[in-house]
């Protein structure tokens, strides 16, 4: 429960952040333009708001509702989500963004995307400046990658050692790597001190993704970082420092092969085998329920040798807009699989993303994804969707093209057809993600 509510709670200052930047970026193009805000609320608010407030002699109320999924900016003479139909029959003011100018109104409506983009190359930047950038090159894993079923079928092997994808050399494992590897015609890695060619699969992402079990993760061994108070681990006498090697005789190089000996071992008591001080020492451990001892390993980075950039305080700004350019592309790149009958199957609500966040509360992998969702709420409101930001750039950039501007009948139409379809996509999404926490 401690962990839901540590999710929960990243999850909506996050998005909370996210809604009031962007939606500052309509109201401040808007004022620019000397265009009326009537409302700007975090989170919408039908029937009641949970707060509101209008300053004396201003034009626009604030507002917290209730109804958590986003926020808006009421814009006098604007066809949006209030559908304010009263209004749109008065004749145009010219205060109104009817009344402006299109490329005026065109920069009201990109003004949001523009700042959830720049949002993230400051966090970016700020995070390298602050935490700098640590990773692990994928040529200090000495032990190589534990890959999955679909993998192992491609042909990779585990212990494997990543080098390049055609002839792009890879040096840290990710999202971009992963992209690089399912896009290449073929992988080269180091087997045995060998270099070995792997041929990749047109299809090898779609099958990625509908064996739902990722691709690979970092081999290493099983040393005790932390244990945990009156646990098995505990009890066993294991202390931070310990190399635990063995299960009841069955040898554990790799920490997933302790976790597969745990779980064949529920409830069960278990003999282990461990170095300690370069001796090798046995212990007898009560496994429980859940197929844990109860303490926690040292992680790759803890055991490898990882490599760290330092960046100074202007040094941070263009590597944060390289790594937000970075981001943008890798999500493009995987945006096409969303169209595939796997893509369909994966998608998910607030759910999948709340389990995005760590389990325990960590600023740097908060901003870390808040940038990266940052950058998804800007393209995917620049789709050409009615009911998105991107709707009413299409509809802008025809009228500039013909010259002639959309009758209001037909934007309100579109704009209802869009939000039917986006609030269906929205019910799906965690529909699926009710079906996955039932049902797994």
């Amino acid at each position: 429960m401690e962990t839901f509510l540590i999710r929960a709670l990243q999850l909506m200052m996050s998005l909370s952040i996210l809604v009031i930047v962007h939606e500052f970026g309509h109201f401040i193009f808007a004022r620019i333009f000397k265009i009326r805000v009537e409302k700007f609320y975090l989170f919408f608010d039908p029937g009641f708001a949970l707060f509101r407030y209008k300053p004396k002699n201003s034009e626009t109320e604030y507002g917290i509702g209730w109804l958590p999924l986003g926020g808006y900016v009421k814009i006098a003479g604007m066809i949006d989500e209030s559908l304010d139909k009263e209004q749109m029959a008065q004749p145009p003011q010219p205060w109104e963004f009817r009344s402006k100018p299109a490329w005026q109104r065109l920069l009201v409506m990109i003004a949001g995307v523009l700042f959830n983009i720049i949002l993230a190359f400051v966090i970016y930047a700020m995070v390298l400046f602050t935490w700098n950038d640590t990773y692990l090159p994928l040529k200090n894993v000495h032990m190589g990658m534990e890959f999955s079923e679909v993998a192992h079928r491609v042909g990779f092997q585990d212990g494997d050692i990543l080098l390049k994808a055609d002839d792009k050399e890879l040096e840290r494992f990710g999202v971009s790597t992963l992209l690089d590897i399912v896009n290449a015609r073929q992988v080269t890695v180091l087997r045995d001190g060998q270099e070995v060619i792997i041929p990749i699969p047109e299809n090898f992402m779609n099958e990625l993704m509908a064996a739902k079990e990722g691709f690979a993760a970092y081999r290493f061994p099983t040393v005790v970082a932390e244990v945990q108070e009156g646990t098995g681990a505990a009890k066993a006498g294991l202390r931070p420092g310990d190399s635990l090697v063995a299960i009841n005789s069955v040898p554990t190089p790799t920490f997933a092969d302790f976790k597969r000996e745990l779980e064949r071992n529920k409830n069960q008591e278990i003999t282990i085998e461990f170095y300690r001080n370069g001796i090798l020492n046995t212990t007898v451990a009560q496994v429980d329920s859940t197929g844990l001892l109860g303490f926690y390993p040292k992680s790759p980075m803890q055991i490898y040798q990882p490599v760290t950039i330092r960046y100074n305080f202007f040094e941070a700004f263009p590597a944060g807009i390289k790594m937000g350019i970075q981001t943008l592309k890798d999500y493009v790149n995987q945006f096409k699989y969303v169209f595939t009958k796997e893509g369909v199957s994966s998608l998910g609500g607030f759910g999948t993303i709340g389990s995005l966040f760590p389990p325990v509360w960590d600023w740097h992998a908060f901003w870390m994804m808040t940038a990266f969702l940052s950058v998804i709420l800007a393209f995917m409101n620049i789709l050409p969707i009615p009911g998105l930001d991107g709707g009413h750039v299409l509809f802008l950039l025809c009228e500039v093209i013909s010259g002639k501007k959309p009758s209001e009948k037909f934007l309100e139409y579109a704009q209802i057809a869009g939000m039917i379809f986006l609030l269906a996509l929205v019910l799906y999404a965690n529909g699926m993600d009710i079906i996955r926490a039932i049902f797994k």
